[in-house]
């Protein structure tokens, strides 16, 4: 899994923050998204997930890597 934010989208909101404090936090200065682990392990990736799914600015984008054979 990787992980991608776009600052530029992001509204502050917090929930990404508040599902997965492991992976997100909020700048002290804005409040926006602040991406604390662009690769986390599996046991993140359900609620990665999540927070992309909860982001109401849709600045999270979350990515599997190609699992299809060579």
């Amino acid at each position: 899994m990787k992980i991608t934010t776009d600052v530029s989208r992001c509204i502050g909101a917090g929930m990404c923050a508040l599902t997965a404090p492991e992976v997100f936090d909020q700048s002290e200065d804005e409040g926006t998204v602040v991406l604390l682990d662009e690769t986390p392990p599996p046991e993140l990736h359900a609620a990665a997930r999540r927070a992309q799914q909860l982001c109401p600015s849709g600045a999270i984008s979350v990515s599997a890597p190609d699992d299809s054979p060579a």
